[in-house]
């Protein structure tokens, strides 16, 4: 029985599906991921999460990036996308292909989805963690409370928590914010 390969694609090819394309993709080594559709918990959790950490860096001199903001990521050319971001200080682009890739995030997220969980827990993390002003990474379940709450510490080791009562919060030192679960799971449907 014979199977068909997988395509690879070059990187202008992704680049040109991604700019003519309503879904966003991933290109990781020659293969191009679709990125999954967003659920209601999903969005609901993103922009829970992009409320709550706006509102406590109003004031300061921090940005929050949606889901939309492309990042740089060294070990997985070109770009990932994050569910969220967050830089303090000065906001570090390089252009490429037309678009701005955001070059100095502190604080990442991402919400799992059942099929990009294993990916979000291990080689996106990794990949990540090439990114040089990295500090903190919030991996977050829409199907229950649970959130794994990864720190950098100064050795370059990463140190993580995880929470599973929606009574619990969480301190970002990188940001010196704290998230409730509560506040995470506003108006999620859970059941």
């Amino acid at each position: 029985m014979a199977t068909d390969p997988k395509h690879r694609y070059t990187l202008d090819q992704y680049l040109a599906l991604e700019r003519d394309s309503e879904v966003r993709h991933e290109y990781w080594n020659g293969e191009v991921y679709a990125m999954s559709g967003g659920s209601l918990a999903h969005d609901q959790i993103m922009g829970n999460v992009d409320r709550v950490i706006a509102r406590q860096l109003e004031g300061r001199p921090c940005s929050v990036f949606t889901n939309n903001m492309q990042i740089k990521v060294p070990a997985a050319p070109p770009y990932r996308y994050a569910d969220g971001s967050v830089v303090c200080g000065n906001v570090e682009v390089e252009e490429f292909n037309g678009n701005d890739l955001l070059v100095n995030p502190l604080v990442i997220w991402e919400v799992l989805s059942p099929s990009t969980e294993a990916f979000d827990r291990g080689d996106k993390f990794t990949y990540y963690k090439s990114i040089v002003s990295f500090k903190e990474y919030l991996v977050i379940a829409q199907h229950r409370p649970h959130v794994t709450h990864f720190v950098k510490q100064d050795n370059g080791q990463w140190d993580y928590d995880e929470l599973n009562e929606i009574s619990g919060n969480i301190h970002l030192p990188t940001i010196d914010c704290v998230l409730t679960l509560s506040e995470i799971y506003k108006s999620v449907n859970l059941s």
